[in-house]
């Protein structure tokens, strides 16, 4: 009885570590050229990928997963998440959460977050901050450990900033509370401090805001953080809008350049001649008038979304590198946050993107970006498993990417069509 529960126990389990796993798909979607290859099979163990083709024997004693009337495809990566973030609704200050929500009741929202989008289809993400005193960091580590199921998640500690971090005139007797969230730093020596403390409580991108005061980094204090974060092999994302404030973005050297609403031509121009990503978060109107606007300096809701679009246009005309990413910080009734996610996707078919460049910019730009491009963001041997599949094709509707019906992280089933 005893070894006929145990085995019973280890179906349920689904593979081990060790087992070969086999995929029949139907139809393999390569991102990198918006391709599709009929009939291929997967064959996966520990976790990675072995072999991929038309060919490939399948061993006598590997679990093999039918998929061949799916569209299979990498896993989706969003490069710029705040897992542990939900604005406070009814026009409550960007504030409300430092003194509501515990380190740990903000791990719990990330955790949560992070199992609905794993389950989603989104298997890496790259998480910019506000996560109150390294809650992500954890939730990292917990995951990694496999405690729990959820992404690959790059994180970036506290978000350093000039005085105030993204706060706009608190009193004085308040005292400086958003350093739960926020480090100052107002120069080089400074800037430079503040990457080495991030790095020193673990985190793997270093992410900066530019312009959120009338005062703004210099570009001495760009080109600080750009040096000490690229000789810890660490990444730099920077929040900015426009003006001068991005120009000493742009000259400092940083890999990605966030949001980026109110770019020129020229500024453009000069991240592709620089070859710096804009991670775009291209909000939907519905999700900017939740939000009741993206924080001083920008638009009214109905402005910035037609500006949010044509810099979208924009980017892709002159060739500036594209990674997808929503900074989605909001709850619907009945929705969850991948969900919400996905309505990113009607601002780039509205932009004019094609299904398969939006997917590109999901996996495989993402990847480079985020430097797992040699792991992660394809189908090939030696890439860790990954894997997500769906009934539809998104190379020719990129809604089809909200009917995922299979996900494989790292060549553990996480969800299975019914």
């Amino acid at each position: 009885m005893r070894a006929r529960l145990l085995i019973f126990c280890l179906f349920l389990a689904g593979p081990t570590a060790a087992q070969t796993v086999a995929i029949r798909a139907g139809h393999l979607v390569n991102p990198a050229d918006g391709t599709a290859t009929a009939r291929q099979v997967i064959l996966i163990k520990d976790g990675k990928i072995q072999e991929v083709g038309s060919d490939v024997r399948v061993p006598s004693d590997a679990q093999l997963i039918d998929l061949s009337t799916e569209w299979v495809s990498p896993g989706l990566i969003d490069a710029h998440t705040h897992l542990t973030l939900t604005e406070i609704p009814g026009g409550a200050p960007f504030e409300s959460f430092y003194l509501k929500e515990s380190s740990a009741f903000r791990g719990f929202r990330g955790l949560k977050n992070a199992q609905d989008l794993v389950r989603a289809g989104f298997t890496t993400v790259r998480d910019v901050g506000n996560d109150a005193n390294y809650a992500t960091e954890d939730l990292r580590r917990a995951i990694a450990l496999g405690w729990f199921d959820g992404p690959t998640i790059l994180s970036s500690g506290k978000i350093i900033a000039p005085f105030g971090g993204q706060s706009i005139a608190i009193p004085a007797e308040q005292g400086p509370f958003w350093r739960f969230e926020y480090i100052d730093a107002d120069t080089p020596d400074e800037v430079r401090k503040a990457v080495r403390e991030n790095i020193y409580y673990g985190v793997d991108v270093i992410k900066l805001v530019a312009d959120n005061n009338p005062y703004y980094f210099s570009l001495e204090e760009i080109r600080a953080a750009v040096d000490e974060a690229h000789k810890a092999g660490r990444t730099v994302a920077v929040h900015v809008l426009g003006g001068d404030a991005a120009n000493n973005v742009i000259e400092g050297g940083v890999d990605s350049l966030e949001h980026g609403f109110y770019l020129t031509d020229a500024q453009l121009q000069r991240m592709k001649d620089k070859n710096i990503f804009l991670v775009s978060t291209d909000f939907p109107k519905s999700h900017l008038q939740a939000m009741g606007g993206t924080g001083p300096g920008a638009d009214p809701p109905d402005i910035l979304s037609a500006k949010i679009v044509d810099r979208l246009q924009r980017a892709r005309r002159i060739g500036v590198k594209l990674a997808f990413g929503t900074d989605s910080v909001i709850d619907m009734p009945h929705r969850t946050r991948p969900d919400l996610m996905l309505d990113y996707l009607a601002v780039w078919r509205e932009a004019g993107v094609p299904p398969s460049e939006i997917l590109r910019c999901m996996t495989t730009n993402a990847a480079e970006l985020l430097r797992l491009d040699r792991v992660r963001g394809a189908i090939a041997p030696g890439f860790a498993a990954d894997i997500i599949a769906m009934p539809a094709n998104p190379l020719a509707n990129i809604e089809a990417l909200r009917e995922i019906n299979f996900v494989m992280k790292d060549g553990k089933i996480i969800r299975r069509p019914n």
